[in-house]
């Protein structure tokens, strides 16, 4: 059979819409036509070719075969190669993420340079992460490139199983994504339907975890015209501390309809139900004489449960002539449970004598309703030796919060002999509450330019304007007097702009400097603050290098940055407050991605960041490192696969370690000024674990340790109680997967 009878029949079995191309030209392996007729076979009906699973590598969005991706959407909101792109942009694949054994948010993006993860230890209410030495959480956090925020109290935690890949891009960027922190932002690409037939299902277990879980899908029709996803998962497990919960149910169906090669509409939908445990401190003055996973909260009153519904959607069509519309759409409904009593205070750093006088108690009910659109026009043209893309965007973004909070007090505990009070000892203490309700309605419209000149030189230059308005309702009670309304409504406008250069010296070897901005509002409530209200800005310079060998599936990046944020507001000892903070983060960032070989990976990080806070309203604050932000990061992870040849099934070894530098867990605060930087966090090496077992082609035995060797270490003490956060300890999960 020749080639071209080959292609025609495959062209007629998929529909004879130009996918065979498309996919060709998006795989990393070509096959040869001779291979495709060795998979056809002649029947009385004529030729019928055998199923062939064709997977790209490099889509913007996945999937990847290997760790290491060619493309992100992130970096620019539109195809262009990350090779190509100004800015450094990290991505985590779903293939690291399972060869690690990735069970949270954190855990997945604890490898990438440039991010700070496990920075409150044992405290898992939210997705704690620094990003360039800025604290991101609930503010940088983006979920197929639409805000996932926390506001105020009421947030929910991410579930990786759900994801494809996590792309980070560094810096300052409220260009192409709004407000934000500006250390950047870590955008979550869901999984979704892929026009092959796939499917797994797992059970993981290990001390005080169990979970099952299930991802499958493929085509409907026999043209392919749909095709469906269902992820979903179940989890009873604790958090390695007694009395604490992670248990989950997270179901997500996502359909495609793709009646051309021109037009794709991907509806996606997910139920996310989370019941957790507050953060649980222990007194660090007592450090060394209780043990570190001391329970001194109350059973019956510890819950961080979440229920988060999201449906939404994301269609392209292709208009022809250079044009294709984007738009992608989400509204997520949240409710959030709060409830946790917390270690007694102490009125010093090592003071023990004080401890157990009274405990503090809190707790928040709260229902966020968001809705986020984003419309995108692209038109590509080419001239003689010009490129040219052009993105224009239109977005909004609507989010309504309800929330009623209760503060408390109740008895002390004795930390070397704790005995619990129950929940109606919690009750009775309440002293006050907070009835808030808030809305924010952001308005925004960007425009980027990607001009590409000897398909050498790119110019990205880009500009956005964001209006946004924020109401803050609150109602304070302090039992025994009269309540107090308060009700603020704030506008922001802002402008912000980007530029970038990149210098392609081979077709390997790209060169870039870029110049990015960033801005995030503050609080409604503005009756405090002293001068004009303003938003925090963050400005980066960068310049950077990167490196995809020809022959190597691989990937070299070097990023040099110089990152400032200022208006960040303070008070005083009056409660005035001043928007005179300003920090600088100066910084290296070095990542190598390999796949040396099917049977070899590695992963290696390093950050360096020189982090000073250059003005303060406490004079000895000036000069000083903030609070949680190491100078020295580094990282490595490696696995390689012993084959079976036949005899035995293939043997897969991991081995990882995280190294975080020494870091501070305050900045001098008005109870105690001129004692900046008191509290000091030794450095740490982390070390991870994994063994990976083919007991047949399609059933796989994995045992993946984190924190292998138990080490015991403080991420964070609180400024005010002196409570230490301790980081996790060693867990050893066990995995048996069944894949078609």
């Amino acid at each position: 059979m020749s080639g071209s009878t080959v292609f025609n029949a495959f062209a007629k079995k998929t529909g004879n819409r130009g996918r065979f191309l498309v996919l060709l030209s998006s795989c990393a392996i070509v096959l040869p036509l001779q291979a495709l007729a060795q998979n056809a076979e002649e029947t009385d009906a004529g030729t019928m070719l055998k199923p062939i699973i064709l997977q790209g590598d490099g889509s913007p969005v996945g999937p990847d075969s290997t760790i290491v991706a060619k493309s992100s959407r992130t970096s620019s909101k539109t195809d262009t190669p990350i090779l190509d792109s100004a800015a450094a942009v990290s991505v985590v694949t779903q293939k690291e993420m399972d060869e690690r054994g990735v069970k949270t948010f954190d855990e997945a993006l604890s490898y990438t340079p440039g991010v700070s993860t496990d920075i409150y230890g044992s405290d898992n209410r939210y997705d704690h992460y620094l990003i360039r030495g800025f604290y991101s959480t609930g503010q940088s956090t983006f979920k197929d490139g639409l805000q996932v925020r926390s506001d105020n109290f009421t947030g929910s935690r991410m579930e990786p199983y759900g994801l494809q890949r996590l792309e980070v891009l560094k810096g300052a960027n409220s260009t192409l994504f709004g407000m934000s922190q500006p250390g950047g932002v870590v955008n979550a690409i869901s999984k979704r339907p892929q026009d092959y037939k796939f499917g797994e299902v797992y059970t993981t277990f290990g001390e005080d975890h169990i979970e099952t879980g299930t991802d499958f899908g493929g085509p409907i029709d026999p043209d392919g015209i749909w095709s469906y996803r269902l992820t979903a998962k179940w989890q009873d497990a604790k958090q390695g501390i007694e009395y604490s919960n992670d248990d989950r149910v997270y179901i997500a169906p996502a359909l495609t309809f793709s009646p051309s090669a021109d037009t794709d509409f991907t509806l996606l939908m997910s139920y996310n139900k989370r019941n957790g445990s507050t953060s649980h401190g222990t007194p660090y003055g007592l450090r060394g004489q209780i043990d570190s996973e001391t329970y001194l909260g109350e059973p019956d009153f510890d819950n961080m449960d979440t229920i988060e519904r999201n449906i939404g959607y994301e269609f392209r069509h292709d208009f022809g002539n250079g044009f294709e519309f984007r738009q992608n759409a989400r509204y997520t409904d949240l409710d959030l449970t709060y409830e946790g009593v917390f270690a007694p205070y102490a009125t010093g750093i090592n003071d023990a004598t004080s401890i157990g006088a009274s405990r503090s108690s809190l707790a928040i009910y709260g229902h966020s309703r968001r809705f986020d659109v984003d419309n995108q026009l692209q038109y590509e043209a080419s001239a003689g030796r010009f490129d040219s893309k052009t993105l224009l965007g239109v977005s909004y973004q609507k989010t309504k919060l309800e929330e009623r909070r209760y503060d408390g007090t109740l008895s002390g505990i004795d930390p070397y002999d704790p005995t619990y009070s129950g929940r109606d000892d919690v009750i009775s203490g309440f002293y006050r509450d907070f009835d808030d309700n808030g809305s924010q309605a952001a308005k925004s419209i960007y425009l980027q330019e990607e001009l590409t000149l000897d398909d050498r030189w790119i110019a990205t230059l880009g500009a956005r304007y964001d209006h946004v308005k924020t109401r803050a309702q609150s109602l304070y009670t302090y039992y025994g007097f009269a309540p107090s309304l308060s009700d603020d409504t704030s506008v922001d406008e802002q402008f912000t702009k980007r530029a970038g250069l990149t210098y392609k010296a081979t077709n390997e070897l790209s060169l870039y400097a870029s110049y990015q901005e960033s801005f995030l509002p503050i609080s409604a409530s503005r009756s405090s603050i002293v001068g004009e209200p303003k938003a925090q800005e963050g400005t980066q310079y960068e310049i950077g290098a990167k490196y995809q060998p020809e022959g190597m599936d691989a990937m070299f990046t070097v990023a040099l940055f110089d990152l400032t944020q200022t208006n960040v507001p303070q008070y005083d000892a009056s409660y005035a407050q001043y928007q005179v903070g300003k920090i600088n983060v100066r910084g290296v960032e070095l990542e190598g991605k390999m796949a040396l070989t099917d049977r070899l990976n590695l992963t290696a990080g390093y950050s360096y960041w020189d982090a000073e806070i250059e003005d303060d309203i406490l004079s000895e604050n000036i000069g000083t490192r903030p609070a949680l932000v190491p100078k020295h990061m580094a990282s490595l992870w490696a696995d390689y696969t012993i084959p079976g040849n036949g005899i035995l099934g293939d043997l897969t070894f991991g081995l990882g370690a995280r190294f975080i530098g020494q870091t501070y867990a305050d900045n001098a605060t008005l109870s105690r000024p001129g004692k900046s930087n008191q509290i000091s966090l030794p450095s740490r090496t982390v070390f991870d674990a994994a063994v990976k077992y083919s007991v047949t082609e399609s059933t796989t035995l994995a045992v993946n340790a984190t924190n292998l060797f138990d080490r015991e270490y403080i991420s964070q003490v609180d400024n005010y109680s002196y409570s230490a956060y301790y980081g996790d300890r060693r867990k050893v999960l066990a995995t048996l997967k069944y894949t078609w």
